[in-house]
């Protein structure tokens, strides 16, 4: 968490949010792009001109599994985890 508070403090990151829509609308990190994990296929371009992405979902869980493809894809990244996990830890 120390590397995403450094990167995030000196905005140097990139918060990719793959939850819903929905989700995100009820709450969000700042400044984060809301890219559902499944419209990340059709974005790969678009994510592969960005560096220090830092993806996050509600739980952990699916930012686990954009993180998965987004290596697969050649797109180097950090697993943020819980946006509120990132929010909590930049807040103290």
């Amino acid at each position: 968490m120390d590397r995403i508070s450094e990167l995030l403090q000196q905005h140097q990151a990139v918060v990719v949010d793959v939850r819903t829509p929905e989700e995100y609308t009820n709450g969000h990190l700042p400044e984060s792009i809301n890219i559902p994990i499944d419209q990340l296929n059709n974005r790969l371009g678009e994510l592969k001109l960005m560096s220090n992405i830092i993806v996050c979902c509600a739980s952990g869980m699916r930012s686990k599994k954009a993180r998965l493809l987004l290596m697969q894809n050649d797109i180097n990244c950090i697993d943020g985890g819980s946006w509120l996990d990132i929010h909590k830890h930049l807040n103290n």
